[in-house]
This record gives structure tokens, C-alpha cells and sequence, in this order.
């Protein structure tokens, strides 16, 4: 009745709710869950359709439980036994591996901040020309000796001709002068001779003289003859006294020679600056003073280089690595150590060393602009130390070279760790 006064009304009709069915219990269902109810609503009549039912879906509606008598398990142990067991083994295998793993790392210091080091250097010529050969190219490794650049030496060449025609000139002027100083010698000795002589016929005629006179004066001899002899003596003695002036000047003659001869030795010395000139010839080939790699070069057939001018950088074969380590690292390590060195650039090779020595302050300390902590706020961080690593075995068959990245670890414990005895056992 209510449903045919509403669609002669002409309003919407209310939903028709149908009974509920259940599904009952059963021993052998005990734990079956209630069925929901089946809901049947009716829609509104549209306005071209008077007197029809629209029949919505079936909505579901929850019921309550029925009891069945027994009381739900609250325990997920007694549910997930295997699950508890997986997990306890599980936490008790992350337990163990954590402490062999902190046993294992207690015997190593590592550290990112480490790069390989070498004292590279620029390759300059001494003298100027224009190159005229190169041999090298970039990245090619030479031995002690080899020939890096080569300037035009044909101007040194004829300076060092001049130079050693200087020399050979003052060489002969020394040897003729010691030609005249023997001469000189053997002239003085004649005067000396000639002094000696005059000295001898001096005292014959001073004892002659003195005998004619004591004749004279007892009438046994002529006074003529005592005025020859006294004529005669004085003859003899200016004839000493010339022999005497010959033989000094003679001796004077032999300083002058000397005093020559020095100049000429002094001429000589500053003629041998053919030296210079052959060094400089020596210095238009630019070699390497020790065996390592060209790297950078920068000259070229015909340039013109200047003393100075850099040709190209050479970096040594002798390389290590230098690790800055954090100060709080340092504790137990000491040099001589052994080092494991991976390298970035080369990750498949492990490559062994020994910690070489530890700078003796930290890295600001020497930098360009140190910090002064004496000024403003002071804020303590932790400071890096240089520590010079030396490879033991560095390969010769890929090229190493400053600023290449490298992982060093430093075994600062000797003893063997839990991990290493256990391996050992096994």
C-alpha cells in the first residue's frame, strides 16, 4: 500500500531491503564465518516510466560473528614458529659478522685522500738558438742521457774555435818566453862568469902593484914598472865594476821575462775560456739527467728558445703515493709498515708498499697561506697528515703519474686477526 501511494505521488521510492540469509554452523565448519546479506535496492522511477522498479545491485552488509566456542590464538610465536627461528638465526649471523668485521678493521688504517707524487720538473735550455730536432713525443719514456731537444750550435762552434785559437796563441807566447828565460839565464851566468874572471886578474894586479911598489921604494925595482901595475889594477877593478852592472842587468832582464810570463800564463787563463764556450756548445743538446716520461711538450722544429724557455715537463720514473691520513690515524702507525695501494685508474691490480715516513706537521702548516688559529673563534677540527708511501712493486707496464688517485690501507696491527686465523685453521 505504502509503494502505490508513492508512485501515485510521483516521488522516489524508497529502497526495498530483502530478508537476510545466513549460513549456519556445522560441526565440521566451526569457524565459518556468517553470510552477509544480500541487499536488493529499487531506484527511482524515471518520469517516462511510471509503475517500473529499478533493481540496484546487491550490497554486502556485515553481520555479527557467531560464536563458536572457541578462543583465537593471540601468540604470532605459536603461528610463525619457523619465521621466529629464520629471524634469531638471521640476527645472531649480523651479531657475529659485525664483531669479526670490527676485529678485522681494528687492524687496518685507510683513507680516500691519497694521490700518487713525484718531483716533475720543466726541461729548459741554457743557451738560445732556434731548435732544429726532437726526437720525443709526448708520454715517451727515455732513459738517463737520451736527447730531448737540440739547438743550432754553428755559432757556438765557431766561438769555441776562437777560444781555442786564443789559447793556442798564449800557449805559444808562454813557451817562447820560457825560451827567453833560458837564454836570459845562460847570458846571466856568462856575466856572472866574466865578474868572477874580473875579480881574479883584479887580485893579480893588486898583488903585482903592491910588490912593484915595495921594489920601488927599496931601489930593487923601476917606478915604471910599479905605475903599470897600479895602472893596471885599476883598469881590473873598473872591468869588475862593468862585469858586476852586465851581470845585474842581466839579472834584471831575467824579472822582466818573468813578469812576461805571468801576463802571458794570465792571457792564457783568460784565452782558456774556451771552456765556457765549450760548455755552452755542450748545452744546445737539452737530455734528460734521469730516466722518466715527457709529458706536456710544448717546442717544435725551429722555435726560437730562450734560456729558461720551458720545453716540455718531465716526470721522473721514481714515484710514491702520499696519503693524508686524519691525525686520530696516526696513533699506531709507524714507518717501515706494509701498505695495500689500489688505484683508481687501474682497480684489478693490487699493488704493495711500506709507509716510507710521516711529515712532521700537518698539511696546512706548509700550505701557501697557513691558518693562523690565534685569531677570531677557534673551531677544532680533525687535521690530515702527509704520509709518504713507497710502492715495492710498481708496474712498468701502465703509466702512474702525479695526481692519480689511490685507496691506500696501512696494516698498523702485525697480529693476524680473527678472520685470518680462522682461514688459516681452515
Amino acid at each position: 500500500m505504502f509503494e502505490e501511494n508513492v508512485l501515485e505521488r510521483g516521488e522516489p521510492a524508497l529502497p526495498k531491503v530483502e530478508s537476510p540469509q545466513s549460513v549456519p554452523a556445522s560441526p565440521d565448519r566451526p569457524n565459518a564465518k556468517p553470510a552477509k546479506r544480500a541487499v536488493k535496492m529499487r531506484a527511482p522511477l524515471p518520469p517516462e516510466c511510471p509503475g517500473e522498479w529499478i533493481d540496484w545491485p546487491a550490497q554486502p552488509v556485515d553481520e555479527q560473528p557467531q560464536a563458536t566456542g572457541k578462543k583465537p590464538r593471540n601468540s604470532l610465536l605459536h603461528r610463525r614458529p619457523v619465521l621466529y627461528a629464520i629471524g634469531a638465526m638471521l640476527l645472531a649471523a649480523v651479531l657475529v659478522g659485525g664483531y669479526v668485521y670490527l676485529d678485522y678493521a681494528e687492524h687496518f688504517q685507510s683513507t680516500d685522500d691519497a694521490f700518487i707524487s713525484a718531483r716533475q720538473s720543466a726541461l729548459a735550455p741554457k743557451v738560445s738558438g732556434y731548435i732544429t730536432a726532437v726526437p720525443v713525443t709526448d708520454n715517451e719514456h727515455v732513459a738517463a742521457g737520451d736527447m730531448i731537444a737540440r739547438i743550432d750550435d754553428r755559432d757556438y762552434r765557431i766561438a769555441l774555435d776562437q777560444a781555442e785559437a786564443q789559447v793556442a796563441a798564449a800557449q805559444a807566447s808562454i813557451e817562447n818566453i820560457d825560451a827567453q828565460l833560458q837564454v836570459q839565464q845562460a847570458q846571466i851566468t856568462a856575466n856572472q862568469a866574466q865578474v868572477d874572471q874580473a875579480q881574479a886578474t883584479l887580485v893579480f894586479a893588486q898583488q903585482q902593484a903592491k910588490r912593484y911598489q915595495d921594489l920601488a921604494q927599496t931601489g930593487s925595482g923601476t917606478v915604471q914598472n910599479a905605475q903599470q901595475w897600479t895602472s893596471q889594477q885599476q883598469q881590473q877593478e873598473a872591468a869588475l865594476a862593468s862585469a858586476r852592472a852586465s851581470l845585474k842587468v842581466a839579472q834584471r832582464q831575467l824579472e822582466s821575462i818573468k813578469a812576461q810570463r805571468e801576463s802571458a800564463v794570465a792571457s792564457l787563463a783568460q784565452a782558456k775560456a774556451h771552456d765556457q764556450a765549450q760548455l755552452n756548445l755542450s748545452y744546445t743538446t737539452v737530455t734528460a739527467a734521469q730516466p722518466g716520461r715527457v709529458v706536456n711538450l710544448t717546442t717544435a722544429v725551429g722555435q726560437f728558445a730562450q734560456p729558461g724557455t720551458n720545453l716540455t715537463m718531465f716526470v721522473p720514473d721514481q714515484i710514491w703515493v702520499t696519503a693524508n691520513f686524519k691525525e686520530i690515524q696516526l696513533d699506531r702507525m709507524r714507518p717501515g709498515e706494509p701498505v695495500k695501494l689500489e688505484i683508481d685508474a687501474y682497480p684489478e691490480r693490487e699493488i704493495r708498499g711500506h709507509v716510507d715516513s710521516v711529515q712532521p706537521g700537518s698539511g696546512t702548516a706548509f700550505s701557501l697561506l697557513p691558518a693562523q688559529n690565534a685569531t677570531g673563534n677557534y673551531v677544532k677540527i680533525v687535521q690530515r697528515v702527509p704520509v709518504k708511501i713507497v710502492m715495492d712493486d710498481p708496474p712498468t707496464d701502465v703509466a702512474l703519474g702525479p695526481g692519480m688517485s689511490v685507496v691506500p690501507t696501512v696494516r698498523i696491527d702485525p697480529m693476524p686477526s680473527l678472520v685470518e686465523r680462522l682461514m688459516g685453521w681452515l
